[in-house]
């Protein structure tokens, strides 16, 4: 299990029993690969845990993309979960293109390389991350953009998860995930809602 990093003293491992609770609520990802000296990072709105032991996600990614292409070549992506201070640069991400200028130079974002992995991940406006490994399932990436991956390590900003579970309130609202509901807006995850047992 990777340790957490002395830039970003937030951030712990996220055990990967649990890793599949970080995305299962919906949230807007980035998406971030490289290969080959080059590096891209993406915004997607559909990803979803598909097992839990190992984790497994899938995620949609359009074939046409820059990010698709590296990732068909290293194997390997991280997809990182945005708080709701990121807001604009999850935004500017999602609607630029990769092939023709590094978005991680554009917008001022500093990476750092996954422990087990290798590939890029973004921690500044970020609460979360996670390490995959693509899994090849050739039928669903052509026909539907779907790629499954497992997860190989996971980290969390510990002010908004920790103990295996998110923790949304008042005093971490800038911590909270997105969730892209069209035209660059987006719903942001509010105080959780704990559920009583029916007599």
């Amino acid at each position: 299990m990777t340790r957490p990093l002395p830039q970003f003293p937030h951030f712990q491992p996220v055990a990967l029993k649990h890793a599949s609770r970080l995305i299962n609520h919906g949230p807007t990802v980035l998406v971030t690969s490289a290969h080959g000296g080059h590096r891209n990072i993406m915004a997607a709105a559909w990803s979803m845990p598909v097992e839990f032991s190992p984790p497994r996600i899938a995620i949609v990614i359009d074939k046409s993309t820059f990010t698709r292409e590296l990732i068909a070549a290293s194997g390997v992506f991280g997809v990182c979960i945005p708080g709701a201070a990121a807001a604009d640069l999850t935004y500017a991400v999602g609607t630029s293109s990769g092939r023709e200028q590094d978005k991680f130079l554009r917008f001022g974002l500093q990476a750092i390389t996954g422990a087990v992995t290798g590939a890029p991940l973004l921690a500044d406006g970020c609460v979360a991350w996670l390490e995959c490994r693509l899994i090849p399932e050739q039928h669903t990436e052509d026909a539907y953009d779907t790629c499954f991956a497992e997860v190989v390590a996971a980290a969390a900003d510990e002010r908004v998860f920790a103990n295996g579970h998110w923790d949304f309130h008042e005093g971490n609202a800038g911590l909270h995930t997105l969730h892209h509901v069209g035209a660059g807006n987006f719903a942001v995850s509010s105080s959780l809602l704990k559920a009583k047992p029916l007599p």
